[in-house]
């Protein structure tokens, strides 16, 4: 289960295409080959016209996982600001790749290691920083 379609900003589309030609197909090739697809099948706006209520790099997200019941809020960020002790997520990891571009009531289905997939649910989404 996907949404449809997902949104990314233009300057957020930019840093994750960056982010997976210098990444490669490493250790994340999983995380990395999903992300790619979601960015080709990825609606890009402009930045100051990424719908309400989207997940995008610096938002802080609300997110339930379906199965277990268990709720987390998270900051999405690049990898060089991640810090799970503080809640900032990397866009590459596996619940950050299914996250960027859903919309609040959004659900999806996604792979995880170990051969699981959990079922997600976007709850609430807020800016960090405004786009000028």
């Amino acid at each position: 289960m996907r949404p449809d379609t997902i949104h990314l900003r233009r300057s957020d589309a930019d840093t994750l295409g960056r982010l997976i030609e210098s990444t490669g197909l490493g250790r994340d090739a999983s995380s990395i080959a999903l992300l790619d697809e979601e960015l080709a099948r990825a609606t890009i706006v402009p930045d100051d016209a990424l719908p309400q209520g989207a997940v995008a790099l610096d938002s802080k997200v609300v997110f339930c996982d379906l199965q277990s019941g268990e709720q987390r809020e998270v900051t999405l960020v690049v990898p060089s600001k991640a810090d799970s002790e503080q809640g900032f997520i990397s866009v590459l990891s596996p619940v950050g790749s299914a996250l960027i571009g859903l919309r609040i009531g959004d659900v999806i289905d996604w792979p995880v290691p170990g051969g699981r997939v959990k079922r997600l649910r976007v709850l609430a989404v807020a800016a960090l920083k405004e786009v000028a």
